[in-house]
């Protein structure tokens, strides 16, 4: 690599800006008068005093031929001669990406700039512009005003252009995160500073990562850009009249091609270099992408690349680039510009596809962790919301649950796990089983959350979360709550006012040796109790207890819009708490469990103890039929004496202790019955010598649902049946 040089003389004249022995320092010569150049009108130009020719100096360098001016040889800053006015000079080319000229042969960027696909002649500069985008009088070089031979090097220059504009393209690739953006920025950087349209065609569908794709490889066209065939004009945006035939750079109908093996199209892919398409071979490879029957026309000679995209393990599509006929053909250092934007494209596309992955491994995970669909037992109405703490970070480890129990009870719960990582959601999964499991075991609330913080315990010794679970009674209007370590609940009453209730706060799970208690509080018909984790209410802007105040605040807020008779509905409810968060209040994840408590009245409830004797089964007939006679629901007479014969003959056959017996009429009629054995029973078919096995079988096709629950002191078999 040439070190580069540390004067700042200029360029000597014939001496090529691509050697770098033409910028070496120099010992000062005295000034020499400068030779007479012709105006343009024909007279001779006055030259300074005792300016002369300087010989040019460095391999390869030609001297100036009469009538050309050489630049002054002098010490270093020296001011250049003045120049008469109307006398042509030659501008420096400037530092940025070149634009292209136009059909009409107009410059579309400053003047005298030479970018990466070809040279722009300058307005006013006598002379053709030649392959290597040199213009001027007689094919003069644009800095030094010098003629350049055929056999001289190309200049610095245009390699700088390319440079500068495959940094700023790659850059604008990088900058997409997903497909789309990725594909869009390879347009956008080529289109038109390097072709006139793309096209890029990826596989379908797009391997991800290691994945082996299945079938053959298809390419389906992504995205095409070009130049528009509307010019500016003076009286706006005219367009073009439709040729008769195809044009160059129309619409492409193919949109779908199977790559055959052996194909033209599949040995271009295979050798994963841009190729000119002027080559026969490259030529049926077009045909083949883009179908015989394409009205796409494209320009002969070299003015048509196909680059194979080729990823981190294999080829994921291809793009091709175009120019018009009137623009300059591509030359071969554009081979090399065209195979850097491919492979910065397609790894940019199998990045792209892996995050989507992992954004949908994540997606995947939360929504199986937390529950799919809120339950609706009896007596109570839930809504629920989940927050992620940003879309960078879809995973953590906030829940919540909602999980029937026996007596039309209900258990709510909500938890948080420290860390927004895949490991803490999958200690949140573990979690969440644990409770859901407890809960079936109708354990109190202070048990369930000490066999939590065994399970923590065993997942690891760093493995800490905060939990709040309650049990709601609809009859009874009570709800029984136990923490560890989390945010209190708030009551919303029905007259508008909001309450923090006072549970103790307990250890986190996971700690260890720490004893829970439970606190039973009255739940009133209307009331909402909101469940919540510190996500909404502790952020860096402000501590916990601030953000409860807040959120007690918005609550009764709320309720006043809906009156003192009229509890707000759960849904916008929930809406309304999520808008109290402002734009830095978003450090972690957010779960919200919403419950309005409507509860069972007492004349809707019709409870009694039977002995377990052998007149049970009658006498629950006859406790049956007068309930359902006091609620009007005669109709299901005759289906609820069978069932409830059925089910207290079984409890009676082996309980020891009296039985229970409760109906309670919501919107649906259900029956509970309850003793003290712990065996479930189960469904099996009976056989025809069998002489009993059958009355779970009818309670199977009579009843909406049934279902038993183990309890700590028994069982409870239960069954419901529609009303009217």
């Amino acid at each position: 690599m040439t070190e580069q040089p540390t004067s700042f003389e200029r360029p000597q004249p014939g001496v090529d800006p691509a050697d770098a022995r033409g910028a070496l320092p120099r010992t000062p010569q005295p000034p020499q008068a400068l030779p007479l150049q012709p105006r343009p009108d024909g007279a001779p130009r006055s030259a300074a005093p005792g300016a002369a020719d300087e010989p040019a100096r460095g391999a390869g360098a030609n001297a100036p031929r009469a009538g050309e001016a050489s630049p002054a040889a002098g010490y270093e800053h020296a001011q250049p001669v003045a120049a008469e006015p109307g006398a042509h000079r030659p501008r420096p080319a400037p530092e940025g990406i070149p634009a292209q000229p136009d059909p009409g042969g107009r410059s579309t960027g400053p003047a005298g700039a030479a970018g990466a696909s070809g040279a722009v002649r300058s307005p006013g500069a006598t002379g053709g512009t030649d392959r290597r985008g040199t213009s001027g009088p007689g094919g003069q070089e644009r800095r030094s005003g010098q003629p350049l031979p055929s056999n001289r090097p190309l200049p610095m220059r245009r390699d700088g252009d390319r440079l500068r504009f495959v940094g700023a393209a790659t850059r604008r690739i990088a900058r997409g995160m997903d497909l789309d953006e990725i594909v869009m920025g390879l347009c956008r950087a080529t289109v038109p500073t390097f072709s006139d349209a793309i096209l890029v065609y990826l596989r379908e569908p797009l391997p991800v990562g290691d994945e082996r794709p299945v079938g053959p490889l298809v390419l389906r066209l992504r995205r095409t850009d070009r130049i528009p065939t509307e010019r500016d004009t003076e009286i706006g945006f005219m367009p073009v009249p439709a040729p008769e035939q195809p044009a160059e750079l129309s619409v492409v109908t193919n949109e779908l091609c199977e790559v055959r093996p052996g194909s033209a199209l599949g040995e271009v892919l295979r050798g994963v270099r841009p190729v000119f398409t002027d080559a026969p071979s490259a030529r049926a490879a077009l045909t083949e992408l883009l179908g015989e029957d394409s009205e796409l026309a494209v320009p002969d000679g070299q003015r048509a690349v196909l680059a194979p995209l080729r990823g981190r393990r294999r080829v994921i599509g291809a793009a091709l680039f175009l120019r018009r006929p009137e623009r300059l053909a591509f030359e071969n250092d554009d081979l090399l510009v065209a195979a850097q934007l491919a492979t910065h494209s397609a790894l940019g596309i199998d990045k792209a596809m892996l995050y989507g992955r992992e954004a949908y491994i994540a997606d995947e995970l939360q929504r199986t962790m937390l529950p799919e669909t809120l339950p609706r037992p009896t007596g109570v109405r839930l809504a629920s919301r989940y927050l992620p703490a940003a879309q960078t970070a879809r995973v953590g480890g906030d829940w919540y649950d909602a999980i029937p129990l026996p007596g039309s009870r209900v258990a709510l719960v909500v938890g948080d796990v420290m860390g927004h990582s895949m490991t803490s959601a999958a200690i949140m999964g573990q979690l969440r089983t644990t409770a859901q499991t407890l809960a079936g075991l109708d354990l109190p609330p202070q048990e369930v959350l000490h066999h939590l913080d065994e399970q923590a315990q065993r997942l690891g010794t760093d493995r800490m979360a905060t939990c709040l679970y309650a049990v709601y009674d609809p009859v009874s209007h009570r709800i029984t709550i136990a923490n560890a370590g989390h945010p209190p609940p708030v009551l919303l009453h029905l007259g508008g006012r909001a309450e923090v209730l006072k549970v103790p706060p307990g250890a986190p799970i996971g700690v260890g040796g720490v004893d829970f208690e439970a606190v039973e509080l009255d739940a009133p018909a209307g009331g909402t109790l909101l469940l919540y984790t510190d996500g909404l209410v502790e952020s860096r802007l402000r501590d916990v207890w601030t953000g409860i105040e807040q959120l007690r605040e918005k609550l009764a807020a709320t309720a006043r819009l809906t009156g003192p008779d009229h509890p707000p509905p759960l849904e916008a409810l929930c809406d309304e708490v999520l808008d109290m968060l402002g734009p830095g209040d978003r450090d972690d994840d957010i779960a919200l469990l919403a419950a309005r408590f409507d509860g069972i009245a007492p004349s809707d409830v019709a409870y009694w103890f039977l002995d377990p004797e052998e007149t049970a089964p009658g006498q629950a007939r006859r406790l049956a039929r007068r309930a359902l006679a006091r609620w009007g629901l005669e109709e299901l007479t005759d289906s609820v004496e069978l069932l409830v014969s059925e089910v207290v003959t079984n409890a009676v056959r082996y309980a020891s202790r009296p039985v229970t017996l409760r109906l309670l009429r919501t919107d649906v009629l259900r029956c509970e019955v309850g003793d003290d054995v712990p065996q479930l029973p189960r469904l099996r078919q009976a056989r025809a010598t069998d002489e009993g096995g059958r009355g779970l079988y009818l309670v199977n096709r009579l009843a909406r649902r049934w279902g038993a629950t183990r309890l700590s002191t028994g069982k409870v078999v239960w069954f419901e049946l529609h009303r009217g």
